[in-house]
């Protein structure tokens, strides 16, 4: 049974947590229609309050994740885990209690829901409080919260958090959120009850004392070591996130060091760690790199630094996508102007960094005549980028190795020839995936694409294995090609089809293209739809089954991985990037570009199922 005060009230309500603020909202409303606004001025402001300081966190987490900016001010490099993000789920339950506490608060001494909106003075009296009472206060609690009995019981909760986050600020128990509020309280009400407090000041201390909680949770070193240098008593005055979470039994402060050091808790090694975090020099080589793409203006808010929520959880069409849309679309017009390849995310894999780099672009970008050029010289840039530092694979995603675009890759293990990084489509385990998918006793399928390098590899791979393959396509030419590929024993189970009534009796359908609802109803009824098109096909057909996009599941030791790859699982990836990744495991010296080697699509697939790769 849990202790009093260890757990929330409300932690079993999941979302309806929210109706806890409906009372304020009410009383707003019920007060602008049949009552005098100012009587619920305190209600709204409640509300406001408890908004900007979400926000806070929210720009705090944004921004510490956009690795592009913070990547060589990290101090833990490894990246927040699924566990992690699930635990801390909750993270602002301390909003509602606050929400309740400032509303009692109010009832109490009514003087606060009447102050003036601004007095200056006010402001000295509640950094003298703050100092001389909040601060010492604090130092003496967190240090006995560190004690043996209460750190088990209490505070060990916010210290299973592995890589401190804005929102680990937030995540404690119901008594540490009980403290904090009252250290809040204290230089507010103190100065409000000396008569100097008002409602600009109720506002800036409270978003204030968020701002430097995340500051010290953010897992990035934002403050430059020379500032410290050239003022050496800021030291002691204002903390680090280096400063924070480093060892159990120091640096108790809530903000100001300067209590550690008379205490006789500051540790040692703090200002020599920050320094070399604040240096920009502390960025790690990867050694793989998958290089993606954005999909379109939602997809762009899927990205690891918008919604750590949204983004640890399978991509889905929501409500609010609708509402920020406007927004993406104007970072689609920067980004097209401005941008250049980013790093988006990574993860560890046995003790290797894996980074997932973007390149600026949209999904309908790609299909715009006049801006293939600029796409393909961003590619190169990319690929020429991970050549100088040393990474050994990068793996093109999707439509980056698009046939018509760049040959899948060919284009740039051309031009340069010289190339120590080895460029890789991943297709022949996307093959190998799909091929793997198709029922032991299959004999025969339809497969739309058919003359793609995935289709033609699949067509190939199957007729050798005696199943009859009922290619659509309109190019005689090209389906001849592809059939002399075949050993002439095999060229009966290659079949020309040019209309979908061809598969009118086949149950096995391979899509390669996208197909319409009048397409899928030749299909007879259970039938199941393989797939490897982008965007997926749409489900209409109720009496028949859909697969997913080829996708594979990464090892169970894989660290720090904390956000989905679009519509994937958790822990899923694309074919594409899965087969980078066993490229980079294996240690293979070629480029995989181009056409799809047939013989290899076996070896590939043993060695991801060797290396704890699984099937979805």
């Amino acid at each position: 049974m849990a202790l009093p005060l260890s757990t929330w009230p409300w932690e079993n309500l999941g979302v309806f947590k929210y109706v806890l603020y409906g009372p304020l909202l009410a009383k707003v409303i019920y007060s602008r229609e049949w009552e005098d606004v100012t009587r619920s001025s305190w209600c709204l402001h409640i509300l406001i309050i408890c908004a900007l300081r979400g926000l806070v966190h929210q720009l705090w987490y944004s921004y510490s994740n956009m690795l592009f900016l913070t990547r060589d001010r990290l101090i833990c490099r490894q990246g927040v885990g699924f566990k992690q993000i699930d635990r801390e789920w909750d993270w602002d339950n301390f909003l509602i209690l606050q929400a309740f506490i400032a509303s009692m608060a109010c009832y109490s001494f009514p003087s606060l829901a009447n102050l003036p909106l601004w007095n200056s003075k006010g402001y000295i009296i509640a950094l003298l409080l703050h100092i001389a009472v909040s601060e010492p206060l604090y130092y003496w609690i967190h240090k006995l919260l560190h004690s043996d009995y209460l750190f088990t019981h209490y505070h060990s909760l916010h210290h299973a958090s592995e890589v401190p986050q804005s929102f680990t600020a937030g995540h404690a128990t119901l008594l540490e959120h009980l403290i904090l509020s009252v250290l809040i309280g204290i230089p507010i009400v103190g100065t409000s009850m000396l008569g100097f407090g008002s409602t600009i000041l109720i506002y800036s201390y409270v978003l204030m004392f968020d701002f430097l909680r995340c500051l010290g949770h953010s897992n990035v070193e934002v403050i430059p070591n020379g500032i410290y240098e050239a003022f050496p008593l800021l030291r002691y005055l204002l903390y680090t996130p280096t400063l924070h979470h480093k060892e159990m039994n120091t640096n108790f402060c809530l903000f100001m060091p300067l209590y550690d050091a008379l205490g006789n808790t500051l540790n040692t090694k703090s200002w020599p760690l920050h320094k070399e975090k604040s240096s920009g020099k502390n960025g790690r080589i990867p050694e793989f790199v998958f290089l993606a793409h954005v999909v379109d203006m939602t997809a762009a808010l899927h990205a690891p630094f918008v919604l750590r929520s949204f983004s640890s959880t399978a991509f889905r069409t929501r409500f609010f996508l609708i509402i920020m849309w406007p927004g993406s679309f104007l970072v689609m017009l920067v980004m097209w102007v401005l941008s250049k390849t980013f790093l988006i995310s990574h993860y560890y894999l046995r003790d290797r960094l894996h980074q997932t780099w973007a390149v600026p672009r949209f999904g309908f970008q790609y299909f715009l005549p006049f801006a293939t050029d600029g796409i393909n010289k961003l590619i190169e840039e990319a690929i020429l980028r991970a050549d100088r530092i040393g990474v050994k694979v990068i793996s093109l995603a999707a439509l980056n190795k698009n046939e018509a675009l760049n040959g899948g890759g060919t284009l740039f293990v051309k031009k340069h020839p010289n190339l120590k990084v080895r460029v890789c489509h991943g297709n022949t385990l996307t093959a190998a995936v799909i091929l793997h998918e198709l029922p032991h006793d299959v004999k025969e399928v339809f497969l739309t694409g058919a003359t793609s390098k995935l289709g033609r590899a699949i067509a190939l791979y199957l007729c050798q294995r005696k199943v009859r393959v009922l290619m659509l396509t309109l190019s005689k030419e090209r389906f001849q090609s592809i059939q002399k590929e075949a050993p002439k024993e095999c060229h009966s189970f290659l079949v020309q089809v040019t209309k979908y009534q061809a598969a009118q009796n086949c149950k096995t359908w391979i899509v390669g293209k996208w197909i319409t609802h009048r397409e899928q109803s030749w299909a007879p009824p259970g039938t199941h739809f393989h797939q490897f098109v982008v965007p997926s096909i749409l489900p209409f057909r109720r009496d028949c089954t859909y697969g997913e996009l080829a996708a594979m599941k990464l090892p169970d030791d894989v660290q720090g991985l904390g956000s989905c790859e679009y519509s994937m699982d958790r822990g899923v990836v694309h074919a594409c990037h899965a087969g980078g990744v066993i490229h980079f495991l294996e240690g293979w010296t070629h480029h995989e570009v181009g056409a799809i080697d047939v013989d290899r699509i076996d070896l590939v697939w043993k060695a991801a199922l060797k290396h704890g790769l699984r099937p979805v």
